[in-house]
């Protein structure tokens, strides 16, 4: 697997390519500013890109504007953001396409270096992965709408497929069978209106409409 890394801290830049690299993952390219970013990722040979959301010159959403101009050029372009703080509006940005293949984590999962790893390694694969922090702030600050009809335990399932666990990793959690979390997955796809489509499709499709409230 091949990526692109963004991160405007040298020593969090070497510190990350070093974890990505014990982690079987090459860092062919690995930037401290927007436009070098850009420039990385025009490239045609990266399975993911590892972004900082502020990056110089102005350090306030260069590497999130890159993200998303990647993605448009290249739709389902894998890309894990990292930011320093919970910004809602980041995910929600992310996610706007409805094509997965994006991340949004606080920097301070890096300390969980396994937990980071299958995290850049499922964003490749096609899933997405919300940081919990960022799952509880969409919750808790989440407006009426189509949401209200899920029941509570669809909204803990909905929670966990924002964090993107698959349904047997989301019935360990639960405490429950994995085909009693298919059934309420099927249910919240119900409830909020969304197209028949394959599965994976229909997960972020659910999660973009949380994010929307």
């Amino acid at each position: 697997m091949r990526a692109v890394l963004a991160e405007d801290q040298a020593l969090l830049r070497v510190g990350l390519t070093r974890i990505l690299e014990a982690g079987g993952i090459e860092v062919v390219e690995a930037v401290d500013n927007g436009p070098s970013l850009d420039r990385a990722l025009a490239r045609t040979d990266l399975d993911v890109a590892v972004v900082d959301v502020r990056l110089p010159p102005t350090s306030t959403t260069e590497g999130l504007v890159s993200a998303i101009a990647a993605r448009s050029a290249r739709p389902g372009f894998p890309v894990l953001v990292l930011s320093q703080w919970v910004e809602p509006l980041y995910a929600r940005d992310l996610l706007a396409s409805g094509e997965g293949a994006v991340g949004y984590l606080l920097k301070d999962r890096v300390a969980d270096v396994d937990a980071f790893l299958a995290a850049v390694r499922q964003v490749a694969a096609g899933g997405t992965v919300l940081d919990p922090e960022v799952v509880a702030g969409l919750v808790s600050g989440a407006a009426p709408g189509p949401l209200d009809r899920l029941t509570e335990r669809e909204r803990e399932v909905l929670t966990l497929m924002a964090e993107g666990r698959s349904n047997a990793a989301i019935a360990a959690r639960l405490f429950v069978s994995e085909k009693a979390v298919g059934k309420h997955t099927n249910s919240i796809f119900t409830k909020l209106d969304l197209p028949q489509a394959p599965d994976d499709n229909r997960r972020v499709l659910a999660v973009l409409a949380w994010l929307h409230g």
